[in-house]
């Protein structure tokens, strides 16, 4: 089983969509956590609050959210449907839910890891005249680039391992949204345990290397 083409195109599958929303929200979630940590704004906490919901609500839920938002009934999904964009039961559909759910545990990683950075050494740039944007990709961003590296591989084991948006969101469809939890589902649902034992091994292995090098990052950060 392990070497057969269903495995290989599920995990592939998994790391490609599971990368693509890791490469989506870095941006925002960097942009996100700046502002949470050096940043006082109006409704800040409330719109902390909204950013990290998926962290504590269950996936269902957020799924239950998403397919609200982008079905084909709502607002928004049948403005994207008209215009030949499918997000439900489509591979976008993972990507969304994914993205979604990994988004938080981005910012809150990336927010400690500016929050660490010494504001005497931004003081000292600017007073030297440098600009904001040069201070934050001169001075800010490279003290802070370990933690963001480790709140990226966190970002990708999670979404790696997402189950309950997905199955509502993108469904579970064989060859076409199925990735490694929810083909894990299915072979348990359908007694090949064997199938399942092998996809659960893989799982294991790639969230075992992620989690190991984003500790390593973090623990080397903490020496520097």
């Amino acid at each position: 089983m392990i070497f057969s083409p269903e495995t290989w195109q599920i995990t592939l599958f998994s790391l490609a969509v599971a990368l693509a929303s890791t490469l989506v929200i870095l941006p925002f979630g960097i942009a996100f956590a700046w502002l949470f940590a050096r940043k006082e704004w109006p409704l800040k906490s409330v719109v902390e609050t909204i950013v990290l919901l998926p962290l504590v609500m269950p996936p269902v839920s957020t799924g239950l959210i998403l397919l609200k938002i982008f079905g084909r009934r709502s607002p928004l999904g049948h403005w994207l449907y008209e215009r030949g964009v499918e997000i439900v039961f489509n591979w976008k559909g993972v990507l969304i839910a994914m993205a979604v759910m990994s988004f938080p545990l981005l910012v809150r990683s990336v927010r400690t890891s500016f929050a660490e950075v010494n504001p005497r050494l931004e003081h000292i740039a600017a007073t030297l005249g440098a600009s904001g944007l040069k201070i934050f990709f001169l001075v800010t961003l490279p003290l802070a680039y370990k933690g963001i590296v480790a709140g990226a591989l966190l970002a990708f084991s999670r979404a790696l391992g997402e189950f309950g948006a997905t199955i509502l969101l993108a469904g579970n469809i064989p060859g076409r949204t199925q990735t490694l939890s929810l083909a894990i589902f299915n072979f348990v649902q359908t007694g090949k345990d064997s199938e399942a034992y092998t996809l659960l091994g893989i799982t294991v292995v790639l969230a075992f290397l992620f989690v190991w090098c984003s500790e390593w990052l973090l623990r080397s950060r903490s020496k520097t």
